[in-house]
């Protein structure tokens, strides 16, 4: 990390900035998993059961961080995705995508649609809380060489 960049847990914790994360996953179980671990590192949660309230939700709130299901009801998780970047409230928002999907060209279609991390279920809650701390610290640069690499890893792999 640059030098003159705080992590995201040294600033919440030196400013009292609170860190928003929404949730967008169709699955209750999940919704819970990340509220609870999100909320018991210090951060504010929000939720949305399917893929058009959470881009709602998102446009309103305005969330530091977004975690996003690609297998939703009615619009799958990448199409939400393109529109989150699309839409100025948002455009800047990283987005973690967390899913079922496994095979390396969901991957790719993942990273080329946008995510910053792409996260397998099953997940750990605590792993994907560090994941989203490490984003946050990141700046937008740092995010897309981030999202750079992966595409290239994979790339390389097929």
């Amino acid at each position: 990390m640059h030098p003159g960049h705080l992590r995201a847990e040294t600033t919440r914790r030196e400013t009292g900035w609170v860190v928003r994360v929404l949730v967008i996953d169709d699955e209750p179980d999940v919704l819970l998993l990340c509220r609870v671990n999100f909320e018991f590192a210090g951060h504010q949660v929000l939720q949305a059961p399917d893929g058009e309230r959470g881009r709602d939700l998102a446009v309103t709130e305005r969330p530091d961080l977004i975690v996003l299901d690609i297998m939703l009801p009615a619009k799958d998780g990448l199409t939400i995705l393109r529109e989150l970047l699309e839409a100025p409230e948002t455009h800047h928002t990283p987005v973690v995508l967390l899913t079922a999907k496994t095979q390396e060209e969901d991957r790719l279609a993942g990273w080329r649609a946008g995510a910053v991390e792409y996260v397998t279920k099953p997940f750990s809650p605590i792993v994907l809380t560090q994941i989203a701390e490490q984003v946050l610290g990141m700046t937008l640069e740092q995010r897309e060489e981030r999202r750079e690499r992966a595409l290239a890893e994979l790339q390389n792999q097929t």
